[in-house]
């Protein structure tokens, strides 16, 4: 029996690091693991110890053998990605006693013995930060101050994975430990440029990393846009998973169809959660307030738009397989492509031969559903179609779409025009990050300029995650993106090239109170914490958010006050 690696992988990589036989690839320091959708188990090579299940942060690793239906192609996926090879390292090497291929020597981080310890300050309690703040923890004796502008940590481990992929979420567990470690100090509910500026963030600190995301999305561009039935797949994300500046969106669900542009995973999240049993997602943390809408949810079809073919979609297989197997949810692709005609089957597979034969599998199940399934709801994956205009008279009523691409920005054009009614249009083409105050920006790509993670022109300042590297990678791609940055800032400690602070930790508490009163601590968020949970209890769900900011201080203060009255 082997093990396989499942649709969840976060490409964290911590399987890599335990497995004794070297049999699971990429590893980060093979090419393919910056681009790679997910990790691979070699069946050849596995030797069924169940040292990576046991590592797994998000549950995504099972045996061959007891894995679910819906799961079972995993094992051929796996499979697949060693096609050729010729031994347990996916290299070639390795014949002989020693299973693993042995390098050279990799020791725990350290600083040299004449350095005291550095008070480090990371801006973001999201994956990117919170991996910089573990590799800083773990190994050096570095102090660190957990700063967030919302009152409550987990950045887009809370607010970005959909809630029904509860295994993912798990990663935020991992996360967790940290926020109460005895080197680390928490301070949410402060924000860089309206709190404390990053001038004062430096000046009692030997090191900044902001770690703050890509929170803006791109817009389409095109008449009607701002129209309130128009709305980022950001702001819908945030919607339904209780952000507390999203609770008062305004989001129609009383049109049966709903179009989404774009074709990466985020597309695929809310269309999931659209046409979904709300029976199902009951059991999962979304907001009440998005359950109880999607309960009332009169959307029957969500119809996902790819200016391009579907050799050029951005989404996962792992995701797109996942359709497969929504319970009365019917998949149909559309190649609209008026020029050729072609099959799905047949364009041009190139280095997308893998998801191509994933589409095609999907078109021949949504032709003939399970038996007794039934499917009053469906998914549309419609490609060579571009929106051109919203219409409607206020409300979005339909979607102008060429059928054939268009003309812009690589479109192919000359295939007319075709209107598909619809109460809203959500676009998912991708996010940006947003100028923080103090630091350079690069407005062209969103981000902040930098080198090996330390940003142009501002010694002792960093930058770790989407904001530093754009809008790319899964969760477990911080970790290889926050290990650069964090070897970048020690190598500039043992340079001495770190200005050195003029206050010290207790005169940034003092600062970060004066300016905003209502700052939660590590304290607080294990208060609030404590309330979701007890809240999740009474209602049979992991959780029930606390959906604004007002709510999420005050649970804070009262457990706080608690404690101290014990």
């Amino acid at each position: 029996m082997t093990y396989a690696i499942t649709q969840t992988c976060c490409n964290d990589a911590t399987c890599v690091a335990v497995c004794p036989v070297n049999c699971i690839h990429p590893t980060p320091e093979e090419r393919a693991f910056g681009s790679t959708e997910m990790l691979h188990i070699d069946p050849r090579a596995c030797i069924d110890c169940g040292a990576c299940a046991d590592a797994c942060p998000v549950d995504a690793i099972f045996p061959v053998d007891a894995l679910a239906a819906g799961q079972r192609e995993y094992a051929d996926i796996n499979a697949a990605y060693y096609e050729g090879e010729a031994s347990p390292s996916a290299g070639g090497e390795v014949d002989g006693p020693n299973f693993h291929v042995w390098g050279e020597p990799v020791f725990g981080r350290s600083l040299p013995s004449d350095f005291g310890p550095l008070r480090v300050a990371v801006v973001g309690t999201g994956p990117a930060g919170m991996y910089a703040a573990q590799d800083l923890l773990l190994h050096t004796a570095a102090e660190v101050t957990l700063i967030d502008r919302l009152p409550v940590a987990g950045g887009l481990v809370r607010y970005g994975v959909a809630p029904d992929h509860p295994a993912t979420k798990k990663v935020g567990d991992v996360f967790s430990r940290f926020h109460s470690h005895p080197r680390a100090r928490m301070h949410l509910g402060i924000e860089v440029g309206r709190d404390v500026t990053a001038e004062e963030l430096a000046a009692h600190h030997d090191a900044v990393i902001y770690a703050v995301g890509a929170s803006a999305d791109r817009r389409l561009g095109i008449p009607g846009e701002d129209s309130p039935g128009c709305l980022s797949a950001t702001a819908f994300v945030a919607w339904y998973n209780a952000h507390p500046e999203a609770v008062a969106q305004r989001v129609d669900l009383s049109a049966e169809r709903v179009v989404v542009v774009g074709n990466g995973n985020v597309a695929l999240d809310v269309a999931r959660i659209l046409v979904a049993d709300p029976e199902a997602l009951a059991g999962t943390d979304i907001a009440a307030h998005a359950l109880e809408a999607l309960r009332a949810s009169r959307v029957r079809e969500v119809v996902v738009l790819g200016r391009r073919g579907p050799g050029d979609a951005a989404y996962t297989r792992s995701e797109l397989l996942a359709l497969k197997h929504l319970p009365g949810v019917e998949l149909v692709v559309d190649d609209h492509d008026p020029r050729t005609g072609a099959a799905i089957d047949g364009a041009g597979a190139g280095d997308r031969a893998g998801l191509l034969r994933g589409l095609a599998r999907v078109r021949t199940d949504a032709a003939s559903p399970a038996p007794g399934r039934g499917t009053d709801r469906r998914i549309v994956l419609r490609f060579h179609s571009e929106p051109v205009e919203i219409l409607g008279d206020g409300d979005a009523r339909a979607v102008r779409v060429t059928a054939g691409g268009g003309t812009g920005g690589g479109g192919i054009g000359g295939g007319g025009t075709a209107d598909l009614g619809a109460g809203l249009l959500l676009r998912a083409i991708g996010y940006r990050g947003l100028p923080v105050p103090g630091l350079p920006f690069d407005e062209a790509a969103g981000t902040v300029p930098h080198e090996g993670g330390r940003v142009a022109g501002l010694p002792g300042s960093y930058v770790v995650g989407w904001i530093k590297r754009g809008p790319s990678g899964g969760i477990g791609a911080n970790r290889t993106c926050a290990a650069e940055t964090v070897g970048t800032l020690l190598a500039d400690a043992v340079a001495g090239t770190l200005p050195a602070p003029t206050g010290d930790a207790k005169a940034f508490r003092r600062l970060a109170r004066q300016r905003n009163r209502r700052v939660v601590d590590a304290r607080g968020l294990a208060a609030i914490e404590r309330a979701e949970r007890d809240r999740g209890r009474r209602e049979r769900r992991p959780r029930v958010k606390l959906a604004t900011v007002e709510e999420l201080v005050a649970t804070a203060r009262s457990g706080r006050l608690l404690r101290l009255t014990r």
